[in-house]
């Protein structure tokens, strides 16, 4: 029998393993460390410039080892997050991660599995998650799903199979210039950016997406709507599909989506739902009667790193017509025929429903989260935000001499400002603006900001398990705080007229 050479002696494995398993052990004990100590520390730092130049140095040519390797994470990487671990991190949209969760990547990158197909567990793992979903939802069990990187994908794919199922000529096959008439999708205009991309990507153009009025409470105008359609197919044009708001980006508004289903069940419209906040809500008491309607949609878009803390990346998109789905991304060249036995044998192709052959194991956090929890945990986290939401906008409403709420309190979503009065937009504006970037740059707390009515405010999103009221006391404290330092140190401020 021959010996290994020299050559074939090298491997990417360590040269040490109890080195490693020591160094894995310490890299274990250091994260749960840094979790379970995470409300101690602020919520967000800026990099120092000297760490960021550490990162214009080009590879290393030979090894510096596996030691060397997490030190410099340690250092120059672990002490910057992006802060949405944090008790106080309320901007943009996004979940908290959990324990099991990030150690379940872990897992899944040891496994690392692929999922685009095949005869392996992990197949069988992405399957039963998408079950647990469709069920969470109402969708019929013969409905298909695919677990992907978030809502931006999610909707993408959603949007693709209404593209070809109602575009009147085989797109596959022709492409876009072969429907007989333009194309045209209705959302909102509180609508997130992504579905706007995703019809670009369609072929589309931006201008296929018809942006609809909105009412007092941010939710769409159904009579705009109804005359939007109305008009454009009397303009030529051919309506594919409306998209249902689940949880807007700005305020957390949730469509009617009931209402929706019935108009688009009479104009013959592909029903399509932006549930990337909000869908997951259906598990909480208190918002599940909100999203009565989801369950009749053609095709949802979820994100499980939001709401329901997964870490990233998350996003399973829900088809309730599966031939439609699989038609309109399957292609199994000779390679990647499906067999009946060995490795290429099992009914699972993943590979047949979205973009991607090459797939992570994501399905084992989501998967293992489910299980530690379960699904009626998750629900009383996301009814607890909502709960707190409406406790910072008490907040808010007793302070009315300094304080001014934005727009009704959607789902989780509370959009406000200082405003002490005599001033006008232009000058709160800055105001505002400038105590944004204080309240994150002191490291008390992370909102964001969006604008409503062409006016800048701050922007509470909710979305988090770790977050207590104090931590909504401790905000609003500091908004009064540096707001009227900003007031005092100001030059005279522009009065309202």
């Amino acid at each position: 029998m021959s010996d290994a050479t020299p050559d074939e002696a090298e491997s990417l494995d360590p040269q040490d393993w109890p080195a490693m398993r020591a160094l894995a052990h310490r890299m274990v004990d250091d994260a749960l460390d840094y979790l379970e100590t995470v409300a101690e520390r602020p919520v967000w730092q800026a990099v120092p410039p000297e760490v960021a130049r550490r990162f214009d140095g080009p590879a290393p040519r030979e090894p510096e080892g596996a030691q060397a390797a997490y030190q410099a994470f340690a250092n120059d990487v672990l002490p910057y997050p992006t802060g949405n671990i944090h008790p106080r991190f309320w901007a943009w949209y996004m979940g908290n991660g959990t324990v099991l969760g990030a150690l379940a990547d872990f897992l899944a990158a040891t496994m690392n599995s692929n999922l685009g197909g095949g005869n392996h567990a992990a197949n069988l793992v992405e399957a039963q998650v998408i079950g647990w979903l469709k069920d969470m939802l109402g969708f019929p069990a013969g409905a298909s799903g695919l677990l992907v990187s978030g809502g931006s994908m999610a909707n993408l794919v959603g949007l693709t199979v209404a593209r070809n199922t109602h575009a009147g000529a085989d797109v596959r096959h022709q492409g876009v210039a072969a429907a007989p008439k333009p194309m045209s999708v209705y959302a909102s205009v509180e609508v997130h950016s992504c579905n706007q991309k995703a019809l670009e990507l369609l072929g589309l153009g931006s201008q296929a997406l018809r942006r609809v009025p909105v009412l007092a409470d941010y939710t769409i105008d159904l009579a705009a709507l109804k005359q939007m359609i109305d008009a454009d197919r009397g303009a030529g044009l051919q309506p594919i599909c409306v998209i249902g708001s689940a949880g807007t980006v700005n305020t957390g508004a949730i469509d009617d989506l009931d209402a929706l289903a019935d108009l688009c069940a009479r104009e013959g419209l592909w029903f399509h739902v932006d549930g990337a906040i909000g869908a997951v809500a259906v598990l909480a008491d208190n918002v599940r009667p909100q999203l009565r309607g989801i369950a009749r949609a053609d095709s949802v878009a979820l994100d499980l790193h939001k709401w329901m803390h997964v870490p990233f990346e998350a996003g399973c998109v829900l088809v309730r017509d599966e031939p439609a789905h699989r038609n309109s991304f399957s292609l199994t060249p000779e390679y990647l025929e499906h067999g009946t036995r060995g490795l290429a044998g099992g009914k699972l192709w993943f590979s047949d429903y979205g973009v991607q052959l090459s797939r992570q194991f994501r399905a084992l956090k989501v998967w293992m989260s489910i299980k530690e929890h379960g699904l009626d945990r998750f629900g009383r986290m996301i009814a607890r935000n909502v709960e707190q939401a409406h406790y910072l906008g008490e907040l808010i409403a007793a302070r009315p001499a300094e304080l001014e709420l934005m727009a009704p309190i959607g789902l989780d979503i509370v959009c406000f400002r200082y405003n002490p009065g005599r001033l006008d937009d232009a000058a709160l504006d800055a105001i505002n603006r400038e105590l944004l970037l204080q309240l994150q740059e002191q490291g008390i707390a992370a909102p964001s900001y969006t604008t409503l009515g062409g006016r800048y405010c701050l922007r509470v999103a909710v979305a988090n398990h770790r977050s207590r009221r104090a931590d909504f006391d401790a905000l609003v404290e500091a908004v009064l705080r540096i707001g009227a330092e900003l007031l005092g140190a100001a030059p005279a401020a522009r009065a309202a007229s």
